[in-house]
């Protein structure tokens, strides 16, 4: 649980610079790239995906910030080159919104956009924003995984990887039975 909002930021640093690792990685040929079929959001492209990513950021720090929640307009990300800076630009807008806000605003009650009378703490706002982050982070890697586009492995480290240090885990702290793979 994070008890201050620098902490939350911290944290948030990391998500933010492995989102801007995995974009950064995607080829040449995932700019303007779209889902060969669906509908709304589910035919979002990848620089569509990005552009949400970074309005979202801030829709959510309005809303943490008690400024209501509101959109605003995402930015160009209409070319690759544009991708990493409009990330880091938006983690930068979003980390001043909410740097300095008091302590007592990850417990503060904010309603619900559209649920009147519902209300969450703050710091629930913000890890809906996180997770928001990275659920659209692992759609970017699951399309870049579908078109043999390698996204990078989250800690440098490949479930083929730990599967195959998994018997000599077992031996040194004496788990028996069978490994199984990760």
């Amino acid at each position: 649980m994070f008890r201050d909002i620098e902490a939350f930021l911290r944290y948030f640093e990391g998500v933010n610079k492995r989102a801007m690792r995995d974009i950064a990685a995607l080829p040449a040929a995932a700019d303007g790239w779209t889902p060969p079929s669906g509908e709304g959001e589910k035919a979002w492209g990848i620089n569509q995906l990005i552009g949400h990513m970074c309005g979202s950021r801030l829709y959510f720090a309005s809303a943490y910030s008690g400024t209501g929640w509101v959109s605003p307009r995402p930015p160009d990300v209409s070319s690759r080159d544009r991708w990493v800076p409009a990330l880091q630009s938006s983690f930068d807008a979003f980390k001043a919104k909410l740097a300095n806000t008091p302590a007592d605003w990850l417990d503060r009650r904010i309603e619900m956009i559209d649920s009147p009378g519902v209300t969450l703490p703050g710091w629930r706002i913000l890890m809906m924003m996180m997770e928001h982050d990275i659920h659209h982070r692992s759609q970017i890697d699951t399309y870049a995984g579908l078109n043999g586009w390698d996204p990078p492995q989250i800690y440098n480290r490949s479930a083929e990887t730990i599967g195959s240090l998994q018997d000599a885990q077992r031996a040194k702290h004496g788990v028996s039975g069978p490994s199984n793979p990760i």
